[in-house]
């Protein structure tokens, strides 16, 4: 435990703007990616959105978050996050027999809302860089330090080892319906950043990495650099 503690205690490193030695091969990724969103998975969400009411989506995704809600406590834990880890706890037991296994959201009408963190977060958290820029197969934007998180995020959250074998394949079917749900919700804005944009690989990759470096509280990091921080680095 005091390894633990000196070790969450360690200060995040600030993050360069731009660590991209691969973005030829991203490149290649990510057209890729658009290829698989625009004849599977676009279509997939239409249809998923068309045929379920809003209602539906909204308690499939809710009972996905639900799902989620253990890991994510062990990462609080991981960071000595006492106070998300009691707040996450709460919440999951409440929406998890009040709300009907997490279909039903009970525990934000009393503003307990979730304190979401991942692996990939505990490692900024214990000083881990976040390495290089990468483009994911079928996932999209991601860097070195969230790929890693992604998949130690798999094992920590005990649901995926812990229920018999028909149950624990709900999970990843429901965490997909979940994701058809959003890509349907948030179709313009996809669209726009994918097919719309003069370079949709630099567009999706500004996006992510400033949205992740404001979660992670660097929002700062490049206040220097100009009003935006990284433009003349995805300029071309």
């Amino acid at each position: 435990m005091t390894t633990l503690v000196l070790i969450a205690a360690c200060t995040a490193p600030t993050p360069k703007p731009l660590n991209d030695p691969h973005e030829a091969s991203n490149r290649r990724t990510h057209e890729a990616n658009r290829k698989v969103d625009r004849a599977l998975v676009r279509p997939a969400a239409g249809a998923y959105g068309n045929v379920l009411p809003a209602p539906v989506r909204q308690g499939v995704g809710n009972f996905a978050s639900n799902l989620n809600l253990p890991g994510v406590i062990v990462n609080n834990l991981l960071q000595l996050n006492i106070d998300g880890a009691v707040k996450n706890s709460w919440r999951f037991v409440i929406n998890t027999t009040i709300g009907v296994g997490g279909i039903f959201d009970p525990s934000s009408s009393i503003e307990l809302y979730e304190d979401s963190s991942d692996f990939g977060e505990t490692l900024h958290v214990w000083g881990v860089g976040e390495g290089e820029y990468v483009e994911l197969p079928f996932i999209g934007p991601s860097t070195q330090r969230d790929t890693v998180g992604m998949v130690v995020d798999v094992f920590t959250n005990p649901l995926t080892f812990g229920a018999p074998t028909p149950e624990r394949y709900m999970g990843p079917v429901v965490k997909g319906l979940s994701k058809l749900g959003d890509r349907y919700t948030y179709s313009s804005t996809v669209d726009a950043i994918l097919y719309d944009s003069a370079d949709s690989y630099a567009q999706a990759r500004l996006l992510y990495l400033q949205s992740r470096r404001f979660q992670l509280g660097q929002e700062q990091a490049t206040e220097d650099q100009g009003e935006d921080g990284y433009d003349d680095y995805y300029a071309d």
